[in-house]
């Protein structure tokens, strides 16, 4: 079979499609951290700035992707189907109450943009899973993986934040606790999506640049931040330092992560035959499905 069959990068979500993904997830989640904060008693107006203005970042990079950029206006006129619509449709109200959240420094305004911004997170999610020609992309596992990321970097943002601004508000080793549940629940997410693409069969070139992107993710980005934030917990001189890092850390390994997945991981399924004819009778051979691999 021609090699023109095998799987192939796609080419139409390229990095201005994952700073979309990037910096949006960092935002909700910034978001999502900021307003428990305010519940507690903390401002919301300068981390609820930074959120709006990392998602606000991501957005633009999307109205960057378009070649007509006006063309932004047909996205919403489809949200029945389209979880990209759903994720526009969103945007509006979530920058209206968390603008109003900043201006009067409400709790409950803050509140209303969490909810939001998690409805937000979680579109972004479905809108990669809903792309089913890319097989590392249509994983179930993609979702939980995507939002637990997107809640880590937020929170890792907000840490780093708190504890280099001596944490005026009190609520660093809240958030901290925080972190750590969500590195740690980000690292099973992504064993158990690992491990289902490579049982169930994904394109050889996209579990090669997984599998090269493992170590790194696993060490920089879970177990470093986990050893970091914790020996700042046990260890009161290395706290600031290690909540500063340690947040930084959970924040830039979902960053490589996700431009990873969108521009280096996601080749399309390619073509396959059920099975090859018989020349002249007899039954025909067995399927073919070039560049795949069940590891």
């Amino acid at each position: 079979m021609s090699p023109g069959a095998a799987p192939r990068q796609q080419e139409h979500w390229d990095w201005r499609a994952a700073g979309n993904f990037m910096c949006g997830g960092a935002g909700t989640g910034l978001a999502a951290f900021a307003a428990a904060a305010a519940v507690a008693g903390a401002s919301f107006v300068i981390p609820g700035l930074a959120a709006l203005a990392l998602i606000a970042a991501g957005l633009f990079f999307v109205w960057l992707e378009i070649g007509r950029p006006w063309r932004f206006i047909n996205v919403v006129i489809n949200p029945h189907t389209s979880w990209m619509t759903r994720e526009a449709l969103t945007s509006g109200p979530l920058f209206a109450a968390g603008l109003a959240a900043v201006w009067f420094d409400s709790a409950v305004l803050a509140a209303v943009t969490a909810a939001l911004a998690l409805v937000f997170l979680y579109c972004q999610a479905r809108m990669i899973h809903a792309s089913k020609g890319i097989p590392t992309w249509r994983e179930d596992r993609v979702v939980p993986l995507l939002v637990t990321t997107g809640l880590a970097e937020g929170g890792g943002a907000f840490l780093a934040g708190t504890a280099a601004l001596a944490d005026p508000f009190g609520v660093g080793l809240a958030a901290a606790l925080a972190v750590l549940a969500l590195v740690a629940l980000r690292w099973w997410f992504w064993v158990r999506y690992f491990a289902n693409l490579r049982h169930g069969g994904a394109p050889a070139g996209a579990l090669d640049v997984l599998q090269s992107l493992q170590a790194p993710f696993i060490l920089a980005s879970h177990i470093g931040p986990i050893l970091l934030i914790a020996g700042g917990l046990a260890f009161p001189p290395l706290l600031t330092p290690g909540f500063v890092l340690g947040g930084l850390l959970a924040m830039a390994g979902g960053w490589a992560f996700k431009f990873t997945l969108i521009t280096r991981a996601g080749f399309n399924q390619g073509f396959a035959i059920r099975h090859t004819p018989a020349r002249g009778a007899g039954p025909g051979g067995p399927g073919v499905k070039p560049g795949w691999s069940a590891r």
